[in-house]
């Protein structure tokens, strides 16, 4: 039997989440009824803390080992004391598989809490930092049957907790800042002593405050091949090869709003349009936007129990412009620890959060439980269908090949507790964007999965469409241009605490499309120029026609 006082809990959680439903259904006096949810799997055994699709469209979730007990066992020749209650024998890193939605648990020892990482060119998982015996691990996993975790406990030079990471031109990660650390270095190393060095980067340090609101900095890799780093309310672009600092003339974001780490906004880089080069850099203008975060004071107010309102502003920065500023818009609603998540059709989603207080245990108030749809060429935000399960502090989302959005995680709590106000989370559902309920999809039939693609290749992408609109396809075919059709490349990212590491979309140029044969399309394209457009590694490709787009095929580029 229950006590009064879980009673009591368990009845505020209710409130709250009904509140935060009926909030939802009449946002501006109308009913919302634009995408749709469907709940995945109930349970995965662990709380997905972080979050990345291999390109074996496995997902690969973790949360930290030292919650406890997660609520699935590892196999019983990776744990020889199951009988012994003070070993923990059960798993806190799962493999998703969304072809049968079956769950393979993983080991991983050291501890991952608040960790970070990246895909490799080859597709294996590099994952670095945490806290306790992880704080130096980096930590590796390849995509196949029945691989697991290999961890080297003292790869990383310096500790990293609440770092961020970016796969570079030349395929190296580079891990940048982390709590208490104002430097950067690079992963893998090799056995090179010259490998094993630290940088500094002074303005990690200029860009801390109290409650250190520049943690999980957000990196995004310009065009140009340097690295735009963005921390609490400034910017710079940074050449991390020659340790210097190439551009600090980027305005601070207005409004008085903290967006890293723990007052957690989000960040995106706007898609690449290869087909647009700027003749000045010889390189497509790169644009980023970030939403969301909370006053600076708002986690140590949160701490005594005022819950301030999240910020309700975007920003978006040009930052290959002559002279940058940031042109500033309003959500619909106040959002702290959302996420961004790019969609093949170049639109935002935003997803996940809260409307007050701060990342942090038990510091976040009133759930937002509707996404919102941001279309950039328009600046327009939609509303979209509310989920049921709020996914507040350590809560993920990341775009799958099908074209949802994977959403997991949400543990406000010290431990696994299903009794708090915003008990741990271990369900994963996933989130279709309208664009899946508008009509038939394009069919890629020219692409095989794993294609090998250059820089610079000429390539042939061939399609069928029957959502042709009021006009047959053929009529829409003019001097070699389709009406509304391009092709996307976007990169699988590494999401936790808001932030997508690597997150990054293409849009090709194209040459031509041909129809070869009644129905039937090709598109004459070309793959990306440069690494410093698009790193080496895997990616998935869409063809987006009247803004629907095709399933993703995986691709490779080096």
């Amino acid at each position: 039997m229950l006590s009064s006082s879980k009673l009591i809990t368990m009845e505020a959680k209710y409130v709250i989440v009904f509140s935060a439903l009926i909030f939802s259904l009449f946002i501006g006096g109308e009913t919302v009824t634009t995408g749709n949810w469907e709940l995945l799997k109930e349970s995965i055994g662990i709380s997905a803390m972080h979050t990345q699709l291999l390109p074996n469209d496995r997902v690969i979730m973790y949360d930290r080992v030292d919650f406890g007990q997660s609520r699935i066992l590892l196999p019983a020749e990776k744990c020889s004391n199951a009988t012994n209650l003070k070993v923990d024998c059960t798993a806190h890193s799962v493999e998703l598989n969304l072809l049968d939605r079956s769950v393979r648990p993983l080991t991983v020892l050291t501890d991952t809490w608040c960790s970070s990482g990246s895909l490799a060119s080859d597709g294996m998982l590099i994952q670095s930092g945490g806290s306790n015996n992880g704080e130096h691990a980096v930590r590796t996993f390849r995509p196949c049957a029945d691989c697991d975790w290999v961890e080297d406990q003292k790869w990383l030079d310096v500790p990293r907790w609440y770092a961020s990471n970016q796969i570079l031109p030349n395929g190296e990660v580079i891990v940048v800042g982390g709590r208490g650390q104002f430097n950067y270095e690079f992963i893998p190393k090799s056995s090179l002593q010259s490998d094993s060095k630290v940088f500094e980067l002074p303005f990690l340090k200029e860009t801390s405050d109290a409650v250190e609101n520049n943690l999980y900095p957000f990196t995004h890799l310009s065009p140009d091949g340097n690295l735009f780093i963005f921390a609490n309310t400034k910017s710079i672009l940074f050449d991390y090869i020659n340790n210097r600092v190439v551009r600090d003339d980027y305005p601070v974001m207005p409004g008085g709003v903290s967006r890293n780490y723990p007052s957690t906004g989000s960040s995106v880089l706007l898609p690449l349009k290869l087909g647009l080069i700027n003749s000045i850099t010889g390189t497509p203008d790169a644009e980023v936007f970030i939403c969301g975060g909370t006053p600076p004071t708002s986690y140590i107010t949160a701490i005594k129990g005022t819950f301030l309102p999240a910020a309700k502003s975007c920003g978006r920065l040009v930052i290959t412009a002559k002279q940058p500023n940031w042109v500033m818009e309003e959500m619909p609603m106040e959002r702290v620890m959302g996420d961004m998540i790019l969609l093949p059709t170049g639109d935002v989603l935003l997803i996940n959060g809260a409307k007050k207080g701060a990342a942090g245990w038990y510091l976040g108030r009133e759930p937002v439980l509707n996404p919102v749809l941001y279309q950039p060429e328009s600046s327009k935000y939609e509303i979209m269908e509310a989920s049921t399960t709020p996914r507040m502090y350590h809560s993920t989302a990341i775009l799958i090949t099908d074209g949802r959005v994977l959403v997991g995680g949400s543990n406000p709590n010290k431990n696994y507790n299903f009794t708090e106000m915003f008990p741990t989370e271990l369900s994963v559902e996933v989130f279709s964007p309208p664009y899946l309920s508008s009509g038939s999809r394009p069919q890629i039939s020219w692409v095989k999965q794993g294609t090998e693609l250059s820089y610079k290749q000429a390539i042939s992408i061939g399609f069928t469409s029957e959502n042709n609109g009021d006009v047959p396809l053929l009529d829409k075919l003019f001097n070699g241009e389709l009406e509304n059709v391009s092709v996307t490349l976007v990169a699988p990212s590494f999401n936790t605490h808001s932030f997508s590491m690597n997150q990054r979309m293409m849009v090709l140029q194209i040459n031509k499309v041909r129809e070869p044969s009644s129905g039937s399309y090709v598109i004459d394209c070309f793959a990306p120029a440069t690494p410093n457009v698009a790193p080496p590694g895997y990616y998935l490709l869409f063809v987006v026609h009247n803004g629907i787009p095709s399933k993703g095929t995986w691709i490779h580029i080096s």
